[in-house]
């Protein structure tokens, strides 16, 4: 027998019911980021004095490559997160069977819900972290003057935009303030001024005076950017060592130093040298080697591979994985995943469509090509790819084919390497978490 229900009940049961067939549908459409925990990334100090990243309570190496997978044909305005095929998804399983476990963007560009996918999907398909880039204004548009207060303003609400937008997707790793543009200082890029500047007689001083501006501006804004965001640290981006020891004076909210350095098959003194003058850990944000002898004008995958697997090995030794526990290195992020077609000439678009082998600029550090000629011109920057593209695509797609080249292969085998002795560190060595001062 039934058992006897009045008609309000049975109309709340259904109710019920009906609420929950609802709920239940909607979590087809949300995105499961909306219901994924937030990783916790933080920096830990070992008793010697070295820094080394967890991630959840893990130790985490950053084994990374920088990524802005242009097609060819396309170019400097070409936005990879906004193209339907998705070219990620192809180059997210070869970056995850060489063992690469992060990417580094330059920036989002302006739809922050499709970086969200982005990020979402390298994370949730792939295991892949994304550290999350800006140039703060540089190269944007006409006007970069980080003296003007209207200018630090709308840079500043335009990054503080792009941290509320990502800041809860679980596939973050870290932010990072700014790339090369300790160059403006001395007009190398971007020259930028004030009355207060010009009325400086020593050119010395003129270029301190930015550096202090600039980098007071970028601490303000990482000071803005951890009330809003308590997980993921954040990194002064910078070309070099160049005024560093000018930043860590005024740079107590920055938690570590992301470097540029093309130094050649190693990084010298740069790891102990910084530990001269700024306690803050380091991360090398872009490196590497192109895979072109501008002497011989022949195409040189193996001394590119010869490079990156040197450079890499220099990098871990600076790092607690590799028993240095006093390292104060935190990984690194090797430019680049693809070459890209179009930066020789990047502002003739029928040109995008050619692999130009012309070097741009010169590095003695790179020696076995700079008797190039052109006065030693070396670095081809159509060549940085550790995977070649071919003029042709991928069966079904519209994405060009990729190629990996021996670079690929070498640092697939190195990362296969490290990653043993990186597992055996498995435990925080002092649960000491270092905070920012």
């Amino acid at each position: 027998m039934l058992p006897c229900v009045s008609l309000s009940q049975a109309n709340t049961e259904m109710k019920k019911s009906f609420i929950l067939i609802i709920w239940l549908g909607l979590t087809l459409f949300i995105s499961p980021s909306l219901f994924a925990q937030v990783s916790k990334v933080e920096i830990k100090t070992t008793k010697e004095g070295g820094y080394y990243l967890t991630v959840n309570k893990k130790p985490f190496l950053i084994k990374g490559i920088i990524y802005n997978p242009t097609p060819i044909c396309r170019g400097y305005d070409y936005e990879f997160f906004t193209d339907a095929s998705k070219q990620w998804l192809i180059d997210g399983k070869l970056m995850k069977e060489a063992g690469i476990n992060c990417i580094r963007i330059y920036s989002t560009g302006e739809d922050l819900d499709k970086v969200k996918t982005f990020i979402n999907e390298m994370y949730t398909k792939f295991g892949i972290y994304t550290i999350v880039s800006d140039w703060l204004g540089l190269w944007s548009y006409p006007g970069v003057n980080y003296a003007d207060k209207q200018f630090q303003k709308n840079t500043k609400e335009r990054m503080l935009e792009i941290v509320e937008a990502l800041k809860d997707e679980k596939g973050l790793l870290l932010w990072v303030l700014g790339n090369e543009n300790s160059y403006t200082f001395s007009g190398k890029i971007c020259f930028w001024t004030c009355p207060e500047i010009d009325k400086m007689k020593d050119l010395r001083k003129q270029i301190e005076k930015r550096a202090q501006i600039y980098y007071t501006f970028v601490n303000e804004l990482a000071a803005e950017i951890k009330k809003m965001d308590q997980n993921h640290p954040v990194a002064l981006g910078n070309g070099e060592e160049s005024f560093l020891d000018v930043a860590t004076k005024v740079c107590n909210d920055i938690d570590i130093l992301a470097v540029i350095s093309y130094r050649g098959k190693k990084f010298g003194n740069l790891f102990d040298h910084i530990k001269t003058y700024s306690d803050k850990p380091i991360f090398i944000s872009e490196f590497g080697a192109d895979s072109y002898d501008s002497y011989t004008e022949k195409e040189a995958q193996d001394i590119q591979a010869e490079y990156i697997t040197s450079q890499w090995n220099n990098l871990f030794e600076h790092t607690v994985f590799s028993k240095n526990m006093q390292g104060n290195c935190l990984g690194g992020t090797l430019f680049e995943w693809s070459d890209e077609w179009w930066k020789h000439n990047e502002g003739y678009t029928p040109d995008w469509c050619t692999h130009n082998s012309e070097a741009g600029w010169s590095n003695g550090s790179y020696y076995f090509d700079i008797k190039a000629k052109n006065n030693g011109l070396n670095m081809s920057e159509e060549w940085f790819g550790i995977v070649a593209l071919a003029d042709k695509k991928i069966k079904g797609t519209d994405i060009d084919e990729r190629i990996p080249k021996k670079s690929y292969y070498a640092l697939k085998n190195f990362l296969s390497s490290i990653s043993k002795q990186s597992q055996k560190i498995s435990q925080d060595p002092t649960g000491k978490t270092r905070n920012a001062r």
